[in-house]
């Protein structure tokens, strides 16, 4: 394979990247669901820093996408909303995070 090859095979990676994960707003709640699995809609939108509504427009294209299941239930009287990472999202993200990694490994110093 040429270097011209190779640098168009690297280019298609970076353009076939998951671009429901690379938003930031969804790669940040993506990144922390990675880690504890789930988190509940209010944290979520402290950690962000996105408004109630930015955050639900965020969350259903990451539910719509497989990522997330959304669990409303009450607590006492009051609604309470938990996000879950799926196994599909948590296979996306580590894939979105392969190829990422070997993008970035890939520019030179």
């Amino acid at each position: 394979m040429t270097n011209q090859q190779t640098e168009q095979v690297k280019l298609n990676l970076l353009a076939n990247i998951d671009q429901i994960i690379h938003t930031p707003a969804r790669l940040m709640v993506l990144t922390y669901l990675y880690v504890v699995e789930s988190a509940d809609y209010v944290f979520l939108m402290r950690l962000t820093g996105l408004t109630w509504g930015n955050l639900f427009t965020h969350l259903t294209k990451l539910e719509d996408a497989g990522y997330i299941t959304i669990e409303k239930t009450f607590k006492g009287k009051k609604p309470y909303t938990i996000i879950h990472l799926s196994d599909q999202g948590r296979n996306a993200f580590r894939e979105y995070k392969k190829s990422m990694k070997q993008v970035l490994d890939d520019l030179p110093d």
